[in-house]
């Protein structure tokens, strides 16, 4: 059995730059004392748009430019830059991608637990997490609220609870 850590979106523009927050900073000493101290697989992801941005479904909604492909806000934080071995570049919220490998990881040697991390848990993390647990019905699918931050910290705090009532671990 193998136990697998996805680290979402802990990218610039997310942490410190277009949709940064103190919340966002402050989590990223957490993300990577786990990340170093993490035993089995490491994986993270990338909020990835391309230029057009805003013209899009997601851009419309949420005009803010943002992990646009090639620029500094796109980048994974300098911290965790060396970490990041394992990338999966993702054009929204949820990972598919993800979800196909960890299903293949599966078959060929069982995951007991993955536990997700990073930015934002009302979006990304949540949106992950769901994905997850509904593809991997016995795997445990657990976050730690303590690195993971949302857009505000009452949205963090209601993903949280809503992730725990589809028996989510949150730790």
């Amino acid at each position: 059995m193998q136990e697998i850590l996805v680290v979402v979106d802990m990218q610039n523009d997310f942490i410190d730059m277009a949709l940064g927050t103190a919340e966002a900073v402050s989590i990223v000493p957490n993300v990577e004392r786990l990340v170093k101290s993490f035993s089995g697989k490491v994986i993270f992801t990338k909020d990835t748009h391309e230029k057009g941005y805003l013209q899009t479904q997601e851009g419309k909604k949420l005009p803010v430019e943002h992990c646009i492909r090639g620029t500094k806000g796109w980048e994974i934080n300098d911290r965790l830059l060396p970490y990041a071995t394992d990338v999966i570049e993702k054009p929204t919220f949820g990972s598919y991608e993800l979800v196909a490998r960890m299903l293949e990881e599966n078959q060929i040697n069982p995951i007991s637990e993955i536990t997700l991390v990073g930015l934002c848990t009302d979006i990304c993390v949540i949106s992950n997490a769901m994905l997850l647990k509904a593809a991997l019905l016995d795997t445990e699918i657990v976050v730690d609220a303590s690195a993971c931050a949302g857009v505000t910290p009452s949205s963090h705090k209601n993903a949280l609870e809503a992730m725990k009532m589809c028996q989510i671990n949150i730790v």
